[in-house]
């Protein structure tokens, strides 16, 4: 909490915490659950979202969750002291751990309680409380938590309740420390305090104002499954694909020109990931370059592929993958057909072609449009 945000709560009578008070205690890293959590099946998550008082509380009184802790991550001083991330140079953040219930609580309803608690456009800080140390950031332990968390991200930043660019970052867990005991469920220890706070920091009305009637879910729909996608294990995706589909989509490899499934399929649909089903080209888009692949003149939706630099075979090129399950596609050409003048040249073996008259049935009825 900033000297500001105390000296508006003492302006209203009732703060009395002591800055000094327990910070000789020294924070302990967190680096796995008890073996009774570990038995009752509960897991972890990490966000970052202003002064930890007020995130705590907002995990800590959910239905599911079993403990919220205050504490510090993100950088890498040895546990760190409040005094010592005040400062704003360990490149710590003061961030929440929350252990909770998956059956009775999920992952993606802890980002969306995570928004809709924070103001995810602030580049320096959360409200009164200025600094780094104050940044919000969503920390995953896993894949399945980035790809979660991403899809989150996009559904806030699709729902248009905030005008400005979305700055919470999405970041690679590191060492969380919990804070010093005084700072442990604040907002049930000082109720006076924490609420004389809560509203001198502009957090309260801020939420208050931005959220009045907005009905918005940032929940990923469960008719995209796509964004809930994680990567299965090698051995799993042996069972599942083709040699030849696990050599193109895991290896990078390239299938014969002319000898593949759909280089001259001219049937209309889509054409998704043979990996994760999600969906990537339209048949709309596709066109014969003459070369014996797939090729196509944009994506359906150009967040739905990822180029990067490709400098294998002695050459420069840009490779094309898909978001979610990270397979690898085909690359990218300047050679195309109007109006981009791009060819997306894609292995047959990396997709999977859903006719149009089977997307209602498949679950992809919303990209019949894609078609038209």
């Amino acid at each position: 909490m900033t000297a500001v945000a105390i000296l508006a709560a003492i302006g209203l009578g009732i703060l009395g915490w002591q800055l000094g008070g327990s910070s000789e205690d020294e924070s302990e890293e967190v680096t796995t659950m008890s073996d009774e959590a570990v038995r009752s099946g509960l897991q972890e998550a990490i966000f970052a979202g202003g002064c930890f008082w007020c995130i705590e509380s907002t995990f800590q009184l959910m239905p599911g969750v079993a403990e919220a802790i205050s504490g510090y991550t993100g950088g890498d001083l040895e546990s760190p002291t409040y005094e010592e991330v005040s400062t704003g140079k360990t490149g710590h953040f003061e961030a929440v751990l929350v252990r909770y219930d998956p059956e009775q609580i999920t992952y993606e309803q802890l980002l969306e309680q995570f928004w809709r608690n924070i103001d995810p456009t602030d580049v320096g800080g959360q409200f009164f409380d200025r600094g780094s140390q104050y940044n919000t950031a969503i920390f995953y332990l896993n894949e399945g938590q980035r790809v979660a968390a991403e899809a989150s991200k996009r559904a806030l930043e699709a729902s248009g309740v905030f005008d400005a660019p979305i700055v919470t970052q999405i970041l690679p867990a590191k060492r969380f420390y919990p804070a010093e005991e005084y700072h442990q469920d604040y907002f049930e220890k000082h109720v006076l305090q924490y609420e004389a706070y809560s509203k001198a920091s502009g957090r309260e009305g801020y939420l208050e104002e931005t959220w009045e009637g907005q009905d918005v879910s940032l929940t990923p729909s469960a008719e995209r499954p796509w964004e809930r996608f994680v990567k299965p294990s090698e051995d799993a995706l042996r069972e599942t694909l083709t040699p030849l589909q696990y050599s193109v989509t895991q290896e990078n490899g390239t299938e014969p020109a002319f000898r593949n499934e759909y280089w001259d399929n001219h049937e209309e649909g889509i054409y998704v990931d043979v990996v994760s089903g999600e969906p990537l080209f339209s048949s709309r888009d596709k066109f014969d370059s003459g070369t014996g692949w797939p090729s196509f003149s944009r994506p359906i939706d150009p967040d739905s592929v990822v180029t990067r630099e490709d400098t294998s075979l002695l050459m420069v090129r840009v490779e094309v993958r898909s978001r979610y399950a990270d397979s690898h596609l085909g690359h990218l050409f300047d050679d195309g057909r109007t109006p981009t003048g791009k060819r997306y040249c894609i292995n047959s073996a990396a997709l999977r072609f859903v006719p149009k008259d089977q997307l209602e049935a498949e679950g992809y009825g919303a990209y019949v449009a894609a078609l038209e």
